[in-house]
């Protein structure tokens, strides 16, 4: 096992072929967690919760941080206390302000440079993924989303939508490479044989489980990780 953040030696490295699958999680793993979208979001979800259970934002925002411990997301608590229509749900929380995102060319490049499946893994909705991959100019290098109503609204890192990823897309975990920010949500990737990495994340609750052995290999700058991935499988 290697864990090292940029620069590190290439030949500890997987070698990437044609028949790899690139696993990325969306957001704070393809743009930088600087950009601090989760705020925009954790403001609308408190108005959310106090608009829909008619309760003073303060209440509403207490309610809110307690079902994302309890459930993994707010979503699913709601869904499950409440009878939340998910769909609704999903469509306020993430109007957003993308203007924080700034295109990634270097990003664009590095995707390409990798000739293999690439998929998107996200807690999110398809839409909100959607309209990153395009701000960030990277959307054509991807085959396809599994999104938060593709898992059934379980979130990772339950075992669940695990599961139904590598079923739905065919995917041969050992064949695979994880890249995701929250280090927890690696854990069960490991488990089932992928390679797992960390990208840094400037927020601290995405640090739980960044000291486990199952995390191969981090990162604080993916466009560079991906570079090094793709001179090693040209040799």
């Amino acid at each position: 096992m290697n864990k090292a953040v940029l620069p590190t030696d290439p030949a500890t490295l997987p070698v990437v072929t044609e028949e790899s699958i690139l696993i990325f999680d969306l957001d704070n793993t393809l743009y930088p967690s600087s950009c601090d979208l989760f705020s925009q979001v954790s403001v609308l979800i408190k108005k959310y919760v106090s608009d829909y259970l008619g309760m003073p934002p303060e209440q509403a925002f207490l309610i809110q941080k307690e079902y994302f411990r309890r459930y993994g997301t707010t979503l699913r608590g709601l869904m499950l206390e409440h009878k939340v229509d998910p769909a609704d749900y999903l469509h306020k929380v993430h109007d957003i302000d993308l203007s924080v995102i700034a295109p990634s060319p270097v990003l664009s490049n590095a995707l390409k440079s990798l000739p293999c499946r690439k998929v998107i893994f996200t807690n999110a909705s398809r839409g909100h993924a959607s309209r990153v991959m395009e701000r960030l100019g990277i959307a054509d290098h991807f085959e396809t989303i599994f999104d938060i109503v593709d898992a059934e609204y379980v979130p990772k890192p339950e075992q669940q939508p695990y599961d139904k990823l590598l079923t739905r897309d065919g995917i041969d975990p050992k064949r695979a490479i994880y890249f995701e920010d929250m280090a927890k949500n690696l854990l069960p990737a490991k488990d089932m044989g992928m390679t797992t990495v960390w990208v840094h994340s400037d927020s601290d609750w995405a640090h739980e489980g960044r000291d486990d052995p199952r995390i191969d290999h981090e990162t604080d700058n993916l466009p560079a990780f991906l570079e090094m991935l793709a001179q090693r499988a040209a040799r």
